[in-house]
């Protein structure tokens, strides 16, 4: 199967020339990435073409005018790379807290039938850095309990930008529904999937904090995050009532 990885980027050349060389390392058949880049000041926008220039076919590029956000960022890169035909198609940061290594295991969920497969933090085998202080550490665990818990999902891990997707997952999704344009998107489209019944495998992976670079989390991010939480719930009633019917019928 095809299988697309979508690393939106802002500010990460530090990050992309060691992120593209342990991608393009790993044993797995017909593996691409594709980079959108934010317009990035440090230009990363122009490195990012010219590693692509060295994987031909397999590494492309999403140049933007400015600074847009997660949410249309992964939306437009959706829409383009299942255009090109990708058959998996994933999400993934480009500061390396989401080691590329566990695809393997990701992409084989998908394989046998999965329809989506979450990069955990909190199901067994899971963590997240180990210098992360006590206090980070809650506050992590404390927002994934707070939006499971007003949610009523059954999954560990809410919150993580680590994913895959069968690509008619995707295409079936109303995704053009979603509003959010922080972290809250993840969520939000995570929600979204789980209330139409679709299938989750949670593979656990050790969550590093960046090495390099700068984090793009700030206050704003997490009040959205915790003011949206609400908002989803209830503008997603409908979609959770067909989930439900379907799963009777």
């Amino acid at each position: 199967m095809k299988v697309t990885v979508i690393t939106p980027t802002y500010n990460e050349a530090e990050n992309l020339p060691r992120l593209v060389s342990a991608f393009f390392a790993l044993a797995l058949a017909d593996l691409n990435l594709c980079v959108v880049d934010d317009n990035s000041p440090d230009g990363t926008g122009e490195l990012a073409d010219k590693l692509a220039a060295q994987h031909p076919g397999h590494m492309s590029v999403i140049h933007r005018s400015a600074k847009m956000g997660l949410r249309s960022a992964y939306l437009d890169a959706f829409q383009t790379v299942m255009a090109a035909g990708a058959q998996i198609v994933g999400q993934m940061d480009a500061d390396f807290s989401h080691d590329p290594a566990r695809l393997v295991e990701m992409v084989a969920a998908i394989e046998s039938g999965e329809d989506v497969a979450l990069g955990s933090r909190y199901v067994p085998g899971g963590s997240v850095d180990e210098r992360w202080p006590a206090w980070r550490k809650a506050l992590s665990a404390f927002g994934n309990f707070y939006a499971r818990a007003i949610l009523g999902f059954d999954l560990r891990d809410v919150t993580t930008g680590y994913r895959l997707w069968r690509a008619e997952v995707l295409r079936a999704m109303p995704l053009e529904r979603i509003d959010a344009n922080g972290y809250i998107f993840l969520v939000e489209m995570a929600y979204m999937a789980w209330c139409l019944r679709y299938r989750f495998a949670q593979i656990p992976i050790y969550f590093a904090d960046r090495r390099w670079g700068k984090s793009k989390m700030s206050l704003k991010i997490q009040i959205e995050a915790a003011v949206r939480i609400w908002q989803v719930k209830w503008n997603y009633r409908d979609l959770r009532a067909r989930g439900a019917a379907a799963r009777k019928a």
